[in-house]
């Protein structure tokens, strides 16, 4: 169509600005420390509570009492607050491993295993090998471990059905958690059962380094939620011949129908003695030591493979565990895209403690908050002791679903910590002061307003935009969504053509989030003025941004004037 009228005449020309603009990818919190099961230093996304509990437990005994792991009650909060994606990753003292099948027969002669299934979660808890009474319950059956079950065998067709029970269950009321049906030992086909079921594992590599990674070993992705196929004894290639006949040398190689369960796993959660709750000690945080964090958090700095908009490890307090957090928050700072909840102090310290070690701190990618605080368990009932930690990714979460990340997640409107049965101190106003002067967000009780987040400071010490939470995590979701924009622009020509298109998905964001209260101004340059022909030359497109960031009303004035009668009041 032609774009210039060359004799007289009428030229109607669409411009499009219609254009809807992407959204950011949205990326949940990341929480770090110990659970009951699950694979150890592996992260896992979880979206529900549920899940949670399927993958890595919650409650378990040690002596005479029963236990919840701090992480567990955090996972809780996290989705009771409506949070989207938690990362999970769980970190252990020694070594563990999963737990092999009890051999899956096969009828052909001389070979006692047709396959074997191993579990992803590890530990000697997956151990569920024992006999069975007269009604089939396992000795050594529980919630948290497996048992197998092969049903169905057709020698004609070649398939049978591989079944996931409970541990605690029994042959009269079977407790199913997965079934795989009509699966075969042939690789040829598309029912093959390490296709069907997955047969990937993960390793990390690199322990003890500043950069760990995980290697994938296996073909196919893992479907099950609970178990892998670890190795086929018995391939039946090209099961049937041209007649559709099952061939005579592999009918004896289907699995025949039983009933089994797991064994030889290693690794226990209960090591050393063990302190919990507000008995945490420098030395022993719920039996573990801070070198048993070191490698989750060198693995999460990976910002390729994990993202997170904040990271949590509630059981680990600055004062007795500062090496290993100051590893956490420098990863942070690197990455550029989250934010360290960070505890300051074991439990029963004091206000003048909680301040100095936040003076020792100065980052704007961590905040703290203190006091402890008392919650119900919501897996064994009981009222029990926790650090700020455990309960603040789920007010950002609530912040979040409510108003915005570049809203205070704190105050009467979005600060309630309705779940908290008391704080470990009603604060003054004087004591309040004295935390908020010392970068520490109170955690504040108010009559017939309960206990709330009462703060919105960051861990920096200079004054500026970014000592303040709102504001630090209004640049994390920039940065996110404006990386999100450049990725697409690496190895384009640079041209105008492409500097457009940058701005034609940048100013709309940032227009967005002026009317949703993020900014009161912005300006993004791209052009000639910073992409001269010396910068081209070089291979570089540059960008500039400048943002004003919303600011929050933290101290509220309010004048009572009394005038006398008659007065006439000013405009």
């Amino acid at each position: 169509m032609a774009e210039t009228l060359i004799s007289p005449g009428v030229l109607a020309r669409e411009n499009d600005q219609s254009q809807i603009t992407s959204q950011p990818i949205q990326a949940g919190a990341a929480l770090v420390g110990p659970t009951v099961k699950g694979q150890v230093n592996i992260p896992k996304l979880i979206t529900t509570y549920s899940e949670y509990q399927a993958t890595f437990g919650t409650t378990f005994e040690s002596g005479s009492n029963e236990f919840t792991f701090f992480t567990s009650i955090s996972a809780y909060n996290y989705f009771q607050n409506v949070g989207n994606t938690l990362l999970v990753t769980r970190v252990a003292s020694g070594s563990f491993t999963a737990a092999d099948s009890t051999p899956i027969s096969s009828s052909l002669p001389g070979f006692d295993t047709s396959f074997t299934l191993e579990t992803i979660g590890q530990g000697t808890i997956m151990n569920s090998t024992g006999s069975e009474n007269a009604s089939g319950a396992l000795t050594n059956g529980t919630s948290d471990n497996l048992r197998w079950e092969i049903s169905s065998p057709d020698t004609g067709s070649g398939t049978f059905s591989v079944i996931i029970r409970q541990g605690n269950d029994n042959t009269r009321r079977k407790s199913i958690v997965e079934s795989f049906n009509n699966v075969s030992l042939d690789p040829f086909s598309s029912n093959f059962i390490s296709r069907i079921i997955g047969d990937q594992t993960q390793n990390m590599l690199g322990a003890g380094t500043s950069s760990p990674y995980l290697q994938t070993s296996g073909s196919y992705p893992n479907a099950s939620r609970f178990v892998r196929v670890k190795e086929v004894n018995l391939l039946t290639p090209h099961y049937l011949d041209n007649s559709g006949v099952a061939k005579d040398q592999f009918t004896g190689s289907i699995p025949v129908a039983a009933s089994g369960t797991f064994e030889n796993a290693t690794g226990t959660i209960l090591t050393g003695t063990g302190k919990y709750y507000q008995n945490i000690v420098d030395s022993d945080t719920q039996g573990l030591k801070a070198g048993n964090y070191t490698d989750a958090f060198n693995l999460l700095a990976n910002k390729d493979d994990y993202r997170y908009n904040l990271i949590s490890a509630p059981g680990l307090y600055q004062a007795g565990y500062s090496s290993v957090l100051n590893t956490l928050v420098s990863n942070t700072e690197n990455r550029g895209d989250n934010i360290v909840i960070l505890d300051l102090e074991g439990y029963g310290k004091s206000i003048t403690a909680t301040v100095g070690t936040a003076a020792g701190k100065d980052t704007s990618y961590a905040a703290s908050y203190w006091p402890w605080c008392m919650v119900t368990d919501p897996d064994s009932g009981q009222r029990v002791w926790v650090p700020a930690s455990t309960l603040i990714p789920g007010v950002y979460a609530s912040n979040d679903r409510t108003a915005e990340a570049w809203f205070a997640p704190a105050g009467i409107n979005r600060g309630g910590l309705g779940q908290v049965v008391q704080a470990e101190r009603k604060l003054t106003q004087a004591n309040r002061d004295s935390l908020y002067q010392g970068k520490v967000n109170p955690i504040a009780t108010f009559p017939g307003r309960g206990v709330v987040v009462f703060g919105n400071k960051t861990l920096q010490t200079q004054a500026s935009s970014l000592d303040r939470i709102n504001v630090r995590r209004l640049l994390i979701a920039l940065k996110n969504y404006i990386s999100q924009v450049a990725d697409n622009l690496v190895f384009e020509q640079n041209s105008a053509a492409t500097r457009n298109t940058f701005l034609a998905n940048v100013n709309p964001y940032l227009e967005s989030v002026q009317q949703r209260q993020g900014l009161y101004a912005f300006k993004v340059v791209m052009n000639e003025s910073n992409n001269g022909p010396d910068v081209i030359d070089r291979n570089e497109l540059r960008g500039a941004i400048y943002v004003q960031p919303t600011k929050t009303a933290e101290f509220v004035y309010l004048d009572f004037n009394i005038l006398p009668t008659g007065a006439e009041f000013p405009a």
